[in-house]
């Protein structure tokens, strides 16, 4: 599989999201330099070669809601609920407080 620079850059990204904690799409496209990409990020989490490893699971839409999983939304959110993040009519519960923001 061809990876892109920028792909590789969303990946790296991914390993420093805690387990436990969810970040945005909106929020990877911000640290990353490019704040109106949070679609490309979708598609970068979706092409990772390592996932769950890479934790694309980890990543959520900026309301709360769950997005999507190459792996499927169900192992999706067995994923999350592994790692005590709670899911709750297809939104992360308590999001604020799960809510992993890069510096």
């Amino acid at each position: 599989m061809r990876r892109t620079e920028f792909e590789i850059k969303v990946w790296a990204a991914l390993k420093k999201i805690p387990r436990g904690r969810v970040t945005t799409y909106k929020e990877l496209a911000r640290i990353l330099g490019r704040p109106k990409a949070a679609r490309a990020i979708g598609n970068a989490c979706g092409r990772n070669p390592d996932a769950p490893e890479t934790p694309c699971h980890r990543v959520i839409k900026s309301d709360g809601g769950l997005g999507g999983y190459s792996g499927g939304i169900n192992k999706k959110i067995a994923l999350l609920k592994k790692e005590g993040v709670k899911i709750l009519k297809g939104k992360v519960e308590n999001f604020k407080n799960k809510l992993y923001k890069f510096i």
